[in-house]
């Protein structure tokens, strides 16, 4: 399963809103690239089949079956500090990830 937070809901909320993107969801996915083999990729767009769906407080997360074998057990995050504001992956998955944060391996 993944799961967000509820900071990352509130603010997956304010953004769909705005962008007026309510009616489809969040695809999450990973992909090759990065400096450690593999990054997260986040869109909206809408369910497509064989996708693992899941819902927090009205905010639909879709994930294809390739990238949910990598993702299983994430919770996604929105954090706020010093250096910045951004979402954030706690992938316990992950064996050894970049500096950076967005790229990992597995």
């Amino acid at each position: 399963m993944i799961t967000l937070t509820p900071a990352a809901v509130v603010r997956l909320k304010e953004v769909m809103a705005r962008e007026k993107r309510e009616a489809v969801g969040l695809r999450i996915a990973v992909q090759g690239g990065g400096c450690s083999g593999m990054s997260y990729v986040m869109e909206f767009g809408a369910e497509k089949p064989g996708d693992e769906t899941f819902e927090f407080g009205g905010v639909r997360v879709h994930v294809d079956l390739k990238s949910y074998l990598y993702l299983n057990g994430t919770e996604l995050d929105y954090v706020e500090g010093l250096m910045g504001a951004g979402f954030k992956f706690n992938n316990p998955n992950v064996k050894r990830s970049c500096s950076c944060g967005e790229s990992f391996t597995v």
